[in-house]
């Protein structure tokens, strides 16, 4: 039987993408597995994952034929998205069928042993791709091995998940623009996901605050870049953006697919959207550890694992189990989350030839906090150059949190001298930050401004390092308070007060709790003798 001819597929615009994947959405909810949108975005994730996956792999190979070279998929058949999804597509022996549906395709994709769309018996859909293994190093087929081995699929009706297949069929990204209006939407999705995952929504930061973290950081070709708390990857896909129109040569640009780019996230979800997210951006085989980034011992991290530049939003608020606090210095020990990543961060920077730079987000909890965190942040002001502190007003991390914030802008080659402060003013029309009226990039042109010149002003301001710090008569750090609040500010009522109250309550309980397990290890110990 003759071969049909080809036909051009219509582009993907913005609009026809967001119809499509809203309907796709509204079959989903008719689906008994799926209990809200936390289940089903994870879902369009991995389906559009396996689709952008399968275009890819068509421009490659017609890349290769015209190259006259040999192209090796890293999805053989019958895994191809094509060969289980297309309606009437072509069988190899040039005849036609029809895709999997039902119990037959719920099967197909949970079991670790299922009928194929071929009609034999193999690995299952999922059980394929988790074995996936490249040949040389870390490759695409690696990337979709870790993602695929976080993944289920919640879907219990094989007719409905049907029915989003489909749908997801006719969108096609065969062009570098059609990618790009991908990303972009994705980024959208991710934001609802923000707003309809409550609690777990931690995994995402506000794209305007990254987009100004990134800038002043400034990454520079050739710096490796990390982010040890990684979420959703939008440090990792900002840096990407700003380092790609720097890659000028064929080596540059390999160098910043493959050598600059490395994240962690300890979470199988957000892990799932970080991967998808970098790859939809650009990133062909993105380095994300999908295990806890606390989980080495402090005194064993050398040069060989530092970095130039870190950029994150350490999780804050929650607790460490015993096992991790060990990896610490017996002083330094605590449960609480954000403390044990500054200090992790502060060790991976790198000393040499240029000192590495950080920024890294953290609650107000962290800079008045005594006990372990002035110890940590003592060693901070000794060792590093805590050169900014910014400011951030309520409601930036809405909905999830309404503990103020704080940038800490770092480098290596202490000691602190002085310290600049630079508080970021709300608009004028709102007391706080809101889901409906969140903060804006441009709300940061005067800080990008101020941060070049240094200047004190109504919102920036300078401190001493001695003034943070009290000390006892034989030199044991008893404060290191970074709390220090605009001396310009004439309104009599501070909005943080609340949030200021519970964070302090969280952090004396965090300390007393640390107190408590280490005298409970002494009164052990001399039990024992």
């Amino acid at each position: 039987m003759p071969r049909r001819k080809k036909q051009q597929e219509p582009a993907t615009t913005a609009r026809r993408l967001g119809a499509t994947l809203k309907s796709c959405r509204d079959s989903m909810r008719k689906d008994k597995g799926l209990s809200g949108e936390v289940d089903r975005l994870p879902m369009l994730t991995w389906i559009m994952f396996l689709k952008f996956l399968d275009d890819v792999e068509r421009i490659r190979s017609d890349e290769a034929t015209l190259k006259d070279e040999r192209f090796l998929p890293v999805i053989e058949p019958p895994y191809r998205w094509r060969d289980w999804n297309r309606r009437n597509s072509e069988r190899e022996d040039g005849g036609l069928h029809n895709p999997m549906t039902g119990d037959a395709l719920i099967a197909f994709i949970n079991q670790d042993e299922a009928v194929r769309p071929d009609g034999k018996r193999g690995l299952g859909l999922f059980a394929y791709l988790r074995s996936l293994e490249g040949a040389h190093g870390v490759e695409r087929s690696d990337v979709i091995a870790s993602v695929f081995r976080g993944t289920t699929n919640r879907m219990q009706s094989g007719y409905i998940l049907r029915d989003v297949l489909d749908k997801v069929t006719e969108i096609h990204f065969s062009s570098s623009d059609e990618i790009h209006t991908l990303s972009r939407l994705y980024e959208s999705l991710l934001m609802e996901m923000r707003d309809a995952a409550g609690d777990s929504g931690e995994f995402y930061t506000p794209r305007p605050l990254i987009r100004m973290i990134v800038k002043v950081i400034d990454p520079q070709p050739g710096e490796i870049i990390l982010d040890p708390a990684a979420g959703t990857g939008g440090f990792l896909v900002e840096a990407y953006e700003h380092l790609r129109p720097l890659a000028k040569t064929v080596d540059e640009y390999a160098k910043l697919q493959n050598d600059t780019l490395f994240g962690v996230e300890a979470k199988p979800l957000p892990y799932l959207l970080c991967q998808m997210n970098l790859v939809l951006h650009g990133l062909e085989t993105p380095h994300i550890d999908p295990l806890n980034a606390l989980r080495f011992r402090l005194g064993e991290i050398g040069d060989r694992d530092r970095v130039d530049v870190i950029m994150t939003n350490p999780p804050f608020g929650g607790e460490e189990e015993k096992g991790i606090q060990l990896n610490f210095p017996s002083d330094l020990q605590t449960s609480e989350t954000a403390v044990l990543f500054l200090q992790l961060i502060m060790r991976r920077l790198r000393r040499k030839p240029r000192p590495g730079r950080a920024a890294v987000i953290v609650p107000d909890g962290t800079l008045f906090g005594d006990g372990v965190y002035a110890r940590v942040k003592a060693a901070l002001l000794q060792d590093f150059n805590l050169h900014t502190v910014v400011r951030l007003p309520l409601g930036v991390f809405e909905p999830y949190t309404s503990i103020p914030t704080n940038v800490l802008f770092f480098e290596r080659g202490g000691p602190t001298t002085e310290i600049w402060y630079y508080e970021h003013p709300l608009p004028s029309d709102r007391k706080r930050y809101t889901k409906t009226k969140p903060l804006r990039f441009d709300e940061f042109e005067r800080m990008l401004i101020w941060w070049t010149r240094r200047e004190p002003s109504p919102q920036a301001w300078q401190v001493s390092a001695r003034d943070v710090i009290t000390r006892s008569d034989d030199g044991q750090v008893l404060t290191c308070d970074l709390d220090v609040k605009n001396p310009r500010t004439t309104s009599g009522f501070d909005f943080t007060a609340p949030e200021r109250d519970l964070a302090e309550a969280i952090a004396d309980e965090t300390e007393l709790t640390g107190l408590l397990e280490r005298l409970s290890s002494e009164l052990d110990t001399l039990s024992d003798a």
